[in-house]
């Protein structure tokens, strides 16, 4: 069991996404991100699957058919994709729902870091890209049409014009989403 190496991942990948965060205007989701990771249920199936390369849940999916730290994880935390399906009464089964920007842009900082922390010297703009691209197939009808747009969005932006130009365009998308929202209530207290 490599309990310290992958405490010291988890905290490396948290301090990342959290820079990330700061720079996309989202600084205190930042700190809460990822917290379920230290929890007993998640925490020691990563040390016992640790490798460094690739995320424990993947072995510990391979081994049993299902990762117990995966299903935990995705049930706590709204930057993942998983976590936002619900029962669609028309429909009659479960389909995804579409994220809220703000956990749109957490899953984007995410995915970033994750790629700089696995890949290390090997990491460029573009791998976080490649990787959203190469899983097309395993998440299809998983996440919400908009949901993978909007990310897909973000991540050809900082493949194609780098973190400087993208974290710049997210702070002016929050911007206008604050302002719109700022502007609807003015306009539901004038109507009163």
């Amino acid at each position: 069991m490599k309990i310290w190496e992958h405490f010291k991942t988890v905290t490396k990948h948290r301090h990342q996404v959290m820079k990330h965060c700061l720079k996309a205007g989202i600084f205190w989701q930042g700190c809460l991100h990822d917290l379920s990771k230290y929890s007993p249920t998640e925490f020691w199936v990563g040390a016992q699957y640790y490798s460094g390369t690739r995320s424990p849940n993947e072995k510990e999916r391979e081994e049993l058919g299902y990762s117990a730290a995966w299903l935990h994880h995705k049930g706590r935390n709204k930057h993942h994709f998983e976590y936002w399906t619900d029962y669609h009464p028309k429909a009659k089964r479960i389909l995804p729902v579409k994220m809220p920007q703000n956990y749109v842009i957490e899953m984007f900082c995410d995915r970033v870091a994750a790629s700089k922390i696995y890949l290390k010297d090997q990491y460029t703009d573009r791998s976080a890209l490649e990787y959203f691209l190469e899983g097309r197939v395993r998440r299809d009808g998983m996440i919400h049409p908009h949901t993978s747009q909007q990310l897909e969005e973000l991540l050809r932006m900082l493949a194609e014009e780098g973190e400087e130009k993208t974290f710049a365009y997210i702070r002016a998308l929050k911007q206008t989403a604050q302002e719109r929202k700022q502007d609807m209530n003015r306009y539901k207290s004038d109507e009163s």
